[in-house]
């Protein structure tokens, strides 16, 4: 297979590790804070290292913090403390609807206010001795919040690693005048005819898939280890989206590129090979716009290819996941 490493993998999820992990675990701090508009959000810190920079995980799309167990476990071996964010309407977060299975948001910037919020506010008060910049590690629908959260405020963030960004959410074929205009007309009608979100058309609770028909992941291992969290804490899982999600994630990627020349740090993108999630054409086009306004921002205007690799690359076989985890780290090297 692509990409295949020849050596065992010294990350691999073995029973071994999974004890080790489960230990690690007891050590972090999980705890929540409120916004001014009155949400709870949640989120969990490693910190011990007060004399060196730590790294902002930044979840995807229905993720949980509880998900990023073995992940902020590698990176704790390879000397990096971290803080991991519930956004709201999913993890162990407030939802923001009366069916707490929606996937839901008012509007797409209040993602990027919670998770300045909790850098800027939160963590400086309860950690004031971790005052080094940081780095970030942002996955999927957490890349889209944390480019967002870098154009719109002051930050310490020393420099980005995108996991699979959604800098355009996947329109499965559709054409793109077709799907925005589905979009734009169901939050309308939405917005006309009730005070409830409605899913868009085929979202619903449900949000499950059989391992052979999931495209998150080629590991089985990890596959079965996340159902296995989810049944054991059900407030954790999330079905579908609304129209207003989709509605503010179509303007969020606008804003993106409207804004572009505000993305000034070194910031380095990761793509799957096999993606069947996000856009990679989009991805490509944003890598060329942004190299051209931030020459430390994807090299040669390209995002760095894991072939064969699906779309969850920090949950992927070793042998792609290796190569994400190896090539981030070389990056926060890289800008020390």
């Amino acid at each position: 297979m692509a990409n295949e490493i020849s050596e065992e993998s010294k990350r691999a999820l073995t029973p071994k590790k999974v004890t080790a992990i489960t230990a690690f675990w007891k050590t972090v701090q999980q705890a929540a804070f409120t916004t001014d508009d009155n949400i709870s959000i949640a989120y969990a810190t490693n910190f011990k290292r007060p004399d060196k920079p730590y790294i902002v995980i930044v979840p995807g799309r229905s993720e949980s913090y509880l998900k990023y167990q073995e992940l902020a476990f590698d990176l704790d071996n390879q000397g990096y403390d971290s803080v991991i964010i519930d956004h709201r309407g999913q993890g162990l977060s407030a939802r923001l609807t009366p069916n707490r299975f929606q996937g839901h948001i008012d509007k797409f910037d209040q993602y990027a206010q919670d998770l300045h919020h909790l850098l800027n506010v939160v963590l400086p008060i309860q950690y004031p001795e971790h005052n080094k910049h940081a780095y970030m590690l942002a996955h999927s629908m957490g890349g889209a919040i944390a480019l967002r959260y870098l154009q719109l405020y002051p930050n310490k963030i020393k420099a980005l690693t995108l996991s699979s960004p959604m800098i355009a959410i996947s329109r499965g074929g559709t054409p793109n005048w077709l799907a925005t205009s589905l979009i734009k007309t169901g939050a309308t009608l939405n917005r006309w005819f009730s005070d409830t979100p409605w899913y868009f058309f085929g979202q619903n609770d449900l949000n499950k898939s059989t391992f052979e028909e999931n495209r998150l992941m080629h590991s089985l291992p990890r596959f079965e280890r996340f159902q296995a969290l989810y049944k054991a804490q059900p407030e954790l899982k999330l079905g579908g989206v609304t129209f207003n999600w989709l509605e503010q994630a179509v303007l969020n990627s606008d804003n993106l590129l409207n804004d572009i020349d505000k993305l000034s740090l070194p910031i380095q993108m990761l793509q799957a090979g096999s993606e069947h999630i996000v856009d990679n054409e989009a991805q490509l086009h944003f890598c060329q716009q942004l190299h051209k306004a931030n020459e430390s921002a994807c090299p040669e205007g390209q995002p760095e290819i894991i072939a064969g690799a699906y779309h969850e690359l920090y949950f992927e076989l070793d042998q792609y996941r290796d190569i994400a985890i190896d090539k981030t780290i070389a990056w926060f090297k890289l800008h020390q």
